[in-house]
C-alpha cells in the first residue's frame, strides 16, 4: 500500500514540474497595455440586428407589382401610309406620287377589362391602321376613340374575347419623392420588358406648360405608352418622353401623371374632347431680364402679372402681383405646379387657391372656367369660339374666329375669317381646333379652308 502511495506521489510530482516547464519556456503570453491618448479614435456601434438580406433595394419586393401589370400592358403598332411625289405637280398639289407604308411601335396600358387602351397620341398619330398585341401574343385590330396632343394621350379600344387584365388609376398627387416605381413597355419590340427606378421629381416641365413625373428607370424607343406602377401596382403615369443626345436613355424619363390621364379618358368618353378649366391669370416668364430685374425669378410661387376678363380669378378678385402659394392644399412652388393639378379639373369645378399679397396670406375660392380663345399649336394662331353674332354674320355654326396673327402668317389675310377645317376635318371650337392643329406634322403639307363675311370660301396650303 505505501509503494502505491509513494508512486502516486513521484508521478503527480513529475506531472507539476512537466507543466510548470511548459508555461515558462514554451508559451508565448500576450499582453494589452491600455492607456489614455487624447488622440485615439473612438467608434459607436449600433446593436440593431441588420438584415441578413442587406438594405435598400433588396427590402423592396417588385415581383407582385411586375406580375400584375405586365399582362395589362400591350404592344401598339401604328401603319401610316405616305406618298412619295413623282413630280413639281404632285409636290405643290399632293396628287399622284406612289404610296409607302410606315410602321410605327410603343406601347399601351389595358384600363378596363372591355378592351379599353391608355397611350401616348404620338404613338398613334396619323395612323391608318393600328393593331395591338397582348403579352400573350395574340393580336387585334384597335380603334381610335380620341386624344389630346396637349398631354399626348390618346384612347384606343379593342374587341377581345373574354374579361382582360386591366391596371387601376392610382393618385399621383399622393406619389412621393425617392419612391420606388416600376416602368413597363416593349422596347426594342421586346414584350413587357420591366425596369425600376425611383421618382426623381414631381411637375417636372419641359417646356410646354405640361407636367411630367421624372424618374430614373429605363425606358427607351418602344415603352412610349407604357406603364409606370408603384410598388402597389397601381398605375401612377403614362411613360412618354425621355432626355437623350442619342435617343436612348441615358439617366433621365418622364412620364404623364396618372391623375392627369385618367382625366382626359374620363373627358373622350363623356364628352367626346378634353374638358379645360381655366384660373384666368396670366404670368410672366421668371427668364426674363424683367423678372430677374425685379427679382421675380426667385419667388417660390406662381407671379400673377395679370388677370383675365370675365374669368374666375377676376370674380374671385385676385389681381396683379399676387403670389399663388397653394391650390386645395397642394404646395405650388412653380408655374408647373399649378397647371399639372389644374389639367385634372374642368370648368365649374371649384378650387381654393391660397394667396399671398403683401405679405399676408389668405385663400379665396376660385371658379374655374372654359376659355373662350387658345393659341393653337405649330402655326401659333389665335382663335376663339363663335359668338351668336358670328354665328349670323358668317352664316354658319361651325368653325372658329381668327382673332390673332404670328408675323409669319400676317401677310395671307386671315385675321377675322372662321376657320372651319385643318386638313379636311371640321373644327366646332377651340379645342378641335388646338387638337387638330397639334396632331400636325411640322414637316409636311397642311391645308386649312376659311370663310370670310361674305360668305365665300378660301383653302390655303402651307408647306
Amino acid at each position: 500500500m505505501k509503494k502505491i502511495a509513494s508512486t502516486f506521489l513521484i508521478a503527480l510530482f513529475a506531472g507539476a514540474i512537466t507543466l510548470g516547464s511548459y508555461k515558462l519556456f514554451f508559451e508565448n503570453t500576450n499582453y494589452a497595455i491600455i492607456s489614455h491618448d487624447e488622440g485615439q479614435s473612438v467608434f459607436n456601434t449600433s446593436l440593431t440586428p441588420t438584415s441578413p438580406k442587406g438594405a435598400g433595394i433588396n427590402e423592396v419586393d417588385f415581383s407582385v407589382a411586375a406580375e400584375n401589370t405586365v399582362n395589362a400592358v400591350v404592344h401598339v403598332k401604328n401603319v401610316t401610309v405616305s406618298r412619295t411625289p413623282h413630280s413639281l405637280m404632285d409636290f405643290f398639289y399632293g396628287s399622284g406620287g406612289s404610296e409607302r407604308p410606315q410602321v410605327g411601335t410603343g406601347s399601351g396600358v389595358i384600363i378596363s377589362q372591355d378592351g379599353y387602351i391608355v397611350t401616348n397620341n404620338h404613338v398613334i398619330s396619323k395612323a391608318n391602321k393600328l393593331q395591338v398585341t397582348l403579352n400573350n401574343n395574340k393580336t387585334y385590330d384597335a380603334e381610335l376613340i380620341g386624344t389630346d396632343p396637349n398631354t399626348d394621350i390618346a384612347l384606343i379600344k379593342i374587341d377581345a374575347e373574354g374579361n382582360l387584365p386591366y391596371l387601376a388609376f392610382g393618385d399621383s398627387d399622393d406619389m412621393k419623392i425617392g419612391e420606388w416605381v416600376l416602368a413597363v413597355g416593349n422596347p426594342f419590340n421586346l414584350t413587357s420588358t420591366v425596369t425600376a427606378g425611383i421618382v426623381s421629381a414631381k411637375a417636372r416641365d419641359l417646356g410646354k406648360n405640361q407636367s411630367f413625373i421624372q424618374t430614373d428607370a429605363a425606358v427607351n424607343p418602344g415603352n412610349s405608352g407604357g406603364a409606370l406602377v408603384n410598388t402597389n401596382g397601381d398605375l401612377i403615369g403614362i411613360n412618354t418622353a425621355i432626355t437623350s443626345q442619342t435617343g436612348s436613355y441615358v439617366g433621365y424619363s418622364f412620364a404623364v401623371p396618372s391623375n392627369i390621364a385618367k382625366k382626359v379618358v374620363d373627358d373622350i368618353l363623356e364628352y367626346g374632347n378634353v374638358q379645360k378649366g381655366i384660373l384666368g391669370i396670366k404670368t410672366l416668364n421668371i427668364n426674363t431680364p424683367y423678372a430677374i430685374e425685379k427679382g421675380l425669378n426667385e419667388i417660390e410661387g406662381v407671379y400673377i402679372s395679370g388677370v383675365e376678363e370675365g374669368t374666375g380669378a377676376e370674380d374671385a378678385k385676385l389681381q396683379e402681383g399676387d403670389v399663388i402659394k397653394k391650390v386645395d392644399n397642394i404646395k405650388v412652388r412653380k408655374f408647373a405646379d399649378l397647371t399639372g393639378y389644374l389639367s385634372a379639373k374642368r370648368p365649374d369645378d371649384s378650387v381654393e387657391v391660397t394667396i399671398d399679397r403683401d405679405g399676408d396670406e389668405f385663400t379665396v375660392p376660385v371658379l374655374l372656367k372654359k376659355r373662350q380663345t387658345v393659341i393653337v399649336p405649330v402655326m401659333g394662331l389665335e382663335v376663339k369660339n363663335l359668338t351668336k353674332e358670328d354665328n349670323k354674320k358668317f352664316k354658319t355654326k361651325q368653325g372658329v374666329k381668327i382673332v390673332g396673327v404670328p408675323e409669319t402668317y400676317r401677310g395671307y389675310g386671315l385675321e377675322g375669317k372662321v376657320l372651319l377645317s385643318v386638313d379636311n376635318k371640321e373644327i366646332n371650337d377651340i379645342e378641335e381646333a388646338r387638337n387638330l392643329f397639334g396632331s400636325i406634322s411640322r414637316y409636311g403639307k397642311t391645308s386649312i379652308t376659311m370663310i370670310n363675311e361674305n360668305g365665300e370660301r378660301e383653302r390655303l396650303i402651307f408647306q
